[in-house]
């Protein structure tokens, strides 16, 4: 039973949000909502998902990948792809003002759609590059919040979860942004070892 139990766990972390499975006598059953559509899987199949080869997961992953009920798992971001769209979202932050800008991330930050978590060296890899590029251009020049929009936005539109979080400081009286994505946070959640009290969250685009 607990071997049935991993086996669907596996399937279901790499499924995407509109199919939900369920545990049969003789596997799974995936209900494709969007397409209105069931599809079977073998309880073999469902054992090489969770304790196969790579190879024989790899192709049981192709295969829902091609049914449309998983996504492939996206590409690293180039660093023109963050450099751009840091100084992007440091001129709109500058010409509509931070509070407006928010209000805009549904058009470009989409609703999380993986069930998987977000690798933590995938999001060190972005935290990195987004403060590099940050800290070498005279135009955002280490701006908390540019970084913080930016690793929202580039997260979100890999179907990663991300929550975009505006803190407080009262004494000094300060404000700071950052995104939270696993266990880590871009940038850094107590920048000098700060403290800062979230005000606001936002776990969806622009909600």
């Amino acid at each position: 039973m607990a071997e049935k139990t991993d086996s669907l766990a596996a399937l279901t972390r790499i499924l995407s949000p509109h199919c939900r499975v369920t545990r049969m006598s003789s596997g799974a059953l995936i209900a494709d909502w969007r397409r209105t559509r069931f599809l079977g899987m073998a309880t073999a199949d469902l054992r090489n998902l969770a304790d196969g080869s790579p190879e024989e997961r790899a192709a049981l992953v192709t295969g829902l990948i091609r049914a449309g009920c998983a996504t492939a798992h996206p590409k690293e971001h180039s660093d023109t792809e963050v450099r751009l769209w840091l100084r992007g979202v440091h001129l709109l932050i500058r010409a509509v003002g931070f509070g407006r800008a928010l209000r805009l991330l549904s058009l470009a930050a989409p609703d999380y759609a993986r069930k998987d978590p977000p690798a933590a060296e995938d999001v060190a890899r972005l935290k990195r590059a987004v403060q590099s590029h940050s800290r070498r251009s005279w135009l955002v020049n280490g701006d908390c919040k540019s970084e913080a929009v930016t690793a929202f936005v580039l997260l979100r539109r890999r179907g990663l979860q991300a929550v975009l979080h505006i803190g407080l400081r009262e004494h000094p009286l300060a404000l700071h942004a950052w995104t939270s994505s696993g266990d880590l946070c871009i940038p850094d959640a107590d920048p000098l070892g700060h403290a800062f009290t979230p005000v606001l969250s936002i776990d969806g685009g622009g909600q």
